[in-house]
């Protein structure tokens, strides 16, 4: 893997090479001729499907369809497309550089001829829809109806030595889960009513949405609701067709998906202590079912129980993790004996899960060809990550990241608020502590996820396409291709508000309730002063979403429903359902509170009828059964009663002074790092962290910030620093806080094993320490916060007067 870190990337705009001086211009179609493609008598059927596909794109745009000729020569200009190794291409120059790489391509312009090829198969299907996307065509083009608009001239701006381009990760995917409420009965009602369920006409269409988005990696649905990937004829045989690799989540060792394949009645209990015979059965099974077949796989070992929770039978610590060393020694043994190959030619994964990451750092011994793919916290904050020796594995490390979740302290299941800095920020820090094996993204139903997968999945490809101070400008070339160029700079502060404000507090999380076990909701944290804020800023947003429609084209206005007007207006009707009820809840004027009741009630119903024209009225019905306004019947997503809290429920008012991260006005750094503000990341979009991003600990000197603040009446105060609930290796986050010349106080940040503080952190998405003060004098102040390592974010500070 270490040569696929060396290449140069592709800029995946059009746009993005208008300000480069050296810029040759291909020109595919226009009012008088149509580029006829090349391809070799023996291309792939792949790259055949992906040049038709690349050919009905160009038709949708200037309503002429190139034509497709077999040739062996290069004797007629046009656009000639196939792999590096293809008869057609043997005296190219470029050669050397393509071949035996992994999914690399070139695309240049020699002569009048554009030349398209790839390293192999699936480069060379990447390097045409990079060039589709140029053209204007959206990956979502399908899976969020963003239409083709027509254009008079087609052409191709290319930068004078052309693009080459290959993978920063070399597996890079998606986990369809918890698809109950979405995927799943859409699947089975609406659009392969013939299969009843997730089947092999559905996963092609993700097999071709992944192939647009540059990604190679499945990890099937895998819910009680939805029948084993293998068990439904045509699953595997598509993924075969579209080249796209299997691979199964933390509970799915060897490929097998235990909800629904493990029968307890014929197989027994599903426990290696008690049941060996019986499971290494169930797992050679699957590789017997294999080995004929023509796919790339990659193979979860280990054990846990049948579904997410933790392996059946062990006594205590030592024996899990004695019988896990165990269970791998057999499973490579079984891989190594049906495949016939080296253990190191299979690739294999292993994910510390939950309980399963107490395992390993109690001291699970893992073989070095196997692949550690490190898995989040669930709400978006990577848990642990290689240190000097583990990034040494010859099987490297990757990440099992969440944009979805189902589970305590409460499910994120509806909308996808997920703030693309806060992805930036934890997969940057990822890969530059060597995770560029695998990226898997939970992505629940794909819908409504689009932009963060999107996000994500571009990361993966070009860990350098976006920059720390560049994920805005990202955001807007993303509005100009699939809305609008003129609505770039408005649009994308609609939806860094909606981010931000999520981040804040998601939609799902506004009743304050939580799950497993459920709880009723009860009355917000917010301040009164802050409910205001917060509701003033959703109005905003309903606001401008309403005005931006009209520039919106007519052939994308059913993508602008499911790519924008129901995300944002979504959370607003329910951060107005919540926000409301609490104002009824407090104030003692009958009117208002009358008035508060009845803007809750009506909150409700937006969300009702905007998700029934999503199901019943968008795209022709295309939808229906994909949205669902009320994932797991949880409370936070029911109509709200009249409140009948009693008079005394307690208001809660902050007398604060608050100072965003970045506005400190001095700095202490080392040589080798350096503070930066990410913006896009936190409270105020601007928080702090140290640059680089390796995992590195400060014995002497330490990097600080420092900050100036003034009070107008002595008195007690409470110093609050707001950071992001990140996590170390070795649960020691360490801050230390420092007021005018009084001695330094230390802090340590980080929490454990799923506690209270962890899901108070994570559903605020803020851990805060608090220095109280006494008799602090009238006047201005200085603040100093250092840091004993990198991996710690200072998201802002409050002095909270009593």
């Amino acid at each position: 893997m270490k040569k696929l870190l060396v290449f140069i990337f592709a800029i995946t705009i059009a746009n993005s090479y208008s300000q480069e001086k050296n810029i040759v211009e291909f020109t595919i179609a226009d009012s008088k001729k149509t580029q006829t493609i090349y391809i070799d008598k023996n291309t792939d059927l792949l790259i055949v499907w992906a040049v038709n596909e690349m050919a009905d794109d160009i038709k949708e745009l200037t309503g002429k369809r190139p034509e497709i000729i077999q040739t062996n020569s290069f004797s007629k200009s046009g656009i000639y497309i196939g792999q590096i190794s293809d008869a057609l291409f043997k005296n190219k120059t470029n050669q050397k550089k393509l071949s035996g790489q992994w999914e690399k391509f070139s695309i240049q312009k020699e002569k009048e001829n554009l030349i398209i090829t790839g390293s192999d198969i699936r480069g060379t299907v990447y390097a045409i829809f990079e060039i589709t996307e140029q053209l204007g065509i959206s990956p979502w083009k399908w899976w969020a109806d963003v239409n083709p608009i027509k254009k008079e001239k087609l052409s191709l701006q290319l930068p004078q030595n052309g693009i080459i381009s290959s993978p920063s990760i070399q597996y890079r995917g998606i986990f369809l889960n918890d698809e109950d409420w979405g995927l799943q009965p859409w699947a089975a009602k609406t659009f392969e009513k013939e299969t009843g369920d997730i089947g092999p006409k559905t996963y092609e269409k993700i097999f071709q949405l992944l192939l647009r988005l540059k990604a190679n990696t499945i990890w099937p649905a895998m819910h009680p609701s939805t029948k084993g990937f293998f068990t439904i004829y045509g699953n595997k045989e598509m993924a075969q067709k579209y080249h796209i690799v299997i691979g199964s989540s933390h509970a799915e060792p060897m490929l097998r998906n235990n909800v629904d394949e493990w029968k307890p009645k014929i197989n027994g209990d599903y426990n290696y202590f008690t049941n060996k015979t019986q499971v290494d059965k169930y797992w050679q099974d699957r590789l017997d079912e294999l080995k004929s077949a023509k796919i790339e796989t990659i193979m979860t070992l280990g054990m846990r129980g049948v579904h997410d929770s933790k392996m059946e039978g062990a006594k205590d610590l030592q024996e899990s993790i004695a019988m896990v060393e165990k269970i791998i020694l057999n499973q490579r043994e079984m891989l190594s004996n049906t495949f016939n190959k080296p253990l190191n030619q299979i690739p294999q994964a292993f994910i510390p899960y939950k309980e399963v990451l107490e395992l390993y750092d109690n001291g699970l011994k893992i073989p070095d060809d196997i692949t550690l793919v490190w898995p989040d916290d669930n709400y978006g904050y990577i848990r642990r990550l290689s240190n000097e020796n583990e990034q040494k594995r010859a099987g490297g490390s990757g990440v099992y990241y969440h944009i979805s979740y189902w589970g305590r302290p409460h499910d994120y299941l509806w909308l996808s608020t997920t703030q693309p800095g806060l992805i930036w920020y934890e997969m940057t820090k990822a890969y530059q502590n060597g995770a560029n094996k695998m990226w898997i993204v939970n992505v629940g139903d794909i819908k409504p996820a689009e932009y963060d997968t999107e996000f994500f999945l571009d990361l993966a490809w070009n860990i350098n396409s976006i920059k720390w101070d560049g994920i805005n400008d990202y955001l807007k070339k993303w509005i100009s291709r699939e809305f609008s160029e003129n609505i770039s700079e408005e649009l994308s502060f609609v939806l860094n508000e909606y981010y931000r404000l999520a981040f804040l507090r998601k939609p799902e999380f506004m009743g304050w309730s939580q799950t497993e076990p459920t709880t009723a909701v009860k009355l917000s944290d917010f301040s009164v002063e802050e409910s205001m804020d917060r509701l003033k800023s959703y109005n905003t947003l309903i606001k401008k979403v309403d005005s931006l429609e009209t520039f919106v084209p007519k052939e994308r206005k059913d993508a602008w429903f499911q790519l924008v007007e129901y995300p944002v207006k979504g959370s607003a009707y329910m951060n107005h359902k919540f926000l409301y009820w609490n104002l009824a809840a407090i104030t003692t004027n009958a009117d208002q509170k009358e008035k508060y009741a009845v803007l809750s009630s009506k909150a409700y119903k937006k969300i009702e009828e905007l998700t029934d024209f999503y199901n019943t009225k968008l795209s022709g019905e295309k939808w229906n059964y994909i949205m669902s306004m009320h994932p797991r019947n949880l409370p936070v997503f029911d109509s709200l009663k009249r409140s009948s809290f009693s008079k005394e429920v307690s208001v809660k008012t902050i007398n604060a002074i608050e100072i965003q991260a970045n506005q400190f006005v001095s700095k202490k750094e080392t040589n080798d790092y350096q503070w930066k503000t990410i913006n896009g990341l936190g409270f105020s979009n601007n928080a702090i962290t140290l640059f680089p991003f390796q995992q590195h600990y400060f014995k002497t000197e330490k990097p600080s910030v420092f900050y100036e603040f003034e009070i107008e009446s002595a008195g007690n105060y409470e110093i609050e620093v707001h950071l992001l609930p990140t996590h170390s290796n070795n649960f020691d986050h360490e801050i230390g806080i420092q007021l005018d010349e009084n001695p330094a106080q230390f802090f340590k940040i980080n929490t454990k094993d799923r506690d209270n503080t962890w899901k108070e952190n994570v559903l605020r998405n803020s851990a805060i320490v608090k220095l109280p003060v006494s008799n602090l004098s009238k006047g201005k102040h200085k603040i100093k916060i250092e840091v004993n390592q990198t991996g710690i974010v200072l998201d802002r500070l409050l002095i909270v007067s009593f």
